[in-house]
Parts: structure tokens; C-alpha cells; sequence
């Protein structure tokens, strides 16, 4: 009789194990990126026409074997943040060092959170956003950023970045960064309130 218990418990522990499971276990995705490479966009007082005269720069970084090819496209593997939308002081062209916190409020020092902005009924996502491109592209994803901050530490030309992001789906994102960072000045090419380009990223 004991053995017979026991056997049934093994077979029944055997099922559960190979199919009585959980049979779609959750995608877990890089919560803490290594982020290898990034620039930075300077692009002035670009809402001076809503009485914001902070400078704005965008930043992005990319981990992994994520490129940009020939003709702007990205490509490759791993997670790609874009903060588009970076308020520094009016006279900082560059990201100062600190602390750099998510809110809408447009002072230095803070970066606007990650929205859907709806435009001719089509939606478009604005502000901090992290973009995962997996290996399976079915998994590839978008997550908007809605709190959290960024440090920012600087010695010569290269960069030490901290994140501690929380996303919309309540995902908590760390990520570091540490090279060189080049800054692009956009500030003449761009009038105020011209549409930025963005990178095609297709998920």
C-alpha cells in the first residue's frame, strides 16, 4: 500500500512538472541593461512658445548588439532608451551632473514622463520610453516610463549614468551606462515645435 501511495504521488509529481504546470510561464525581460553606447540631441529653448524657456535635450542609449544602419533604421538585439524630452537650465547646453526626476513640470532637472499621444486618431508614443527588441520578435515591446529618476555623473568626455525607472505596467527598470557620450546640436536645424525625428524601431 505504501508503495503504491508512492508511486502515485511520483506520477502525479511527473504530470504536474511536464504539463500540469504552468504551461505559459511569464516572458521575462532585461530589467537591468547594460547600456553600451548613446548620444545625446541638444535642441535649445524648444518650448519657448509655451513659456518654457529650459533648454531640452533628448538622450538615447542602447545595449546589446542594437545598431543603426545606412539608412536609420535599428537593428539588432537588446533595449533601447529614449528620454525625449530632458529639461535642463537655460544655460546648460549639456546634461549636468545630478539627479534627474520624472514629472511633468518642465523644470531642470526632470524629464517628462512616457505618454500615448493620439494624433489624426493615430497613436503615437511621446516622452520616456524603454523599447525591448528580442530574439523572438513577437516579444519585442514598447514600455512607456512614468516615474523614477536618472544620476548623472561626468569626468572629461565620458558619461556615468544611473537609471531607477518604473514603467506603466508598474515594472521597476534599473540600467547604467558609462562611455563616451557625443551631443549633437539641433538647436538650429530644428524650429520650435517642429516634429522631431525620430529612429524607425518596428516591434
Amino acid at each position: 500500500m505504501k508503495i503504491h501511495n508512492f508511486l502515485i504521488l511520483t506520477f502525479a509529481g511527473f504530470l504536474t512538472s511536464c504539463g500540469g504546470g504552468q504551461l505559459n510561464p511569464q516572458y521575462i525581460y532585461n530589467t537591468n541593461p547594460n547600456y553600451t553606447w548613446g548620444y545625446a540631441d541638444f535642441y535649445g529653448a524648444y518650448y519657448a512658445n509655451y513659456n518654457n524657456t529650459n533648454n531640452v535635450i533628448s538622450l538615447s542609449l542602447f545595449s546589446d548588439s542594437l545598431k543603426i544602419n545606412g539608412i536609420g533604421n535599428l537593428t539588432g538585439l537588446g533595449q533601447f532608451l529614449f528620454l525625449e524630452d530632458v529639461f535642463v537650465a537655460p544655460t546648460d547646453t549639456l546634461l549636468a551632473d545630478g539627479t534627474y526626476t520624472v514629472n511633468d513640470t518642465g523644470l531642470p532637472f526632470t524629464v517628462a514622463p512616457g505618454k500615448n499621444d493620439t494624433v489624426d486618431n493615430q497613436v503615437y508614443p511621446i516622452g520616456a520610453e524603454i523599447s525591448y527588441y528580442e530574439e523572438n520578435s513577437a516579444k519585442s515591446t514598447l514600455k512607456l516610463i512614468s516615474g523614477g529618476s536618472f544620476t548623472v555623473s561626468r569626468l572629461g568626455s565620458i558619461y556615468s549614468i544611473s537609471c531607477n525607472f518604473k514603467t506603466t505596467d508598474s515594472t521597476q527598470i534599473k540600467g547604467s551606462f558609462k562611455a563616451n557620450l557625443p551631443f549633437r546640436n539641433q538647436s538650429l536645424a530644428s524650429p520650435n515645435l517642429e516634429n522631431r525625428k525620430r529612429l524607425q524601431f518596428v516591434l
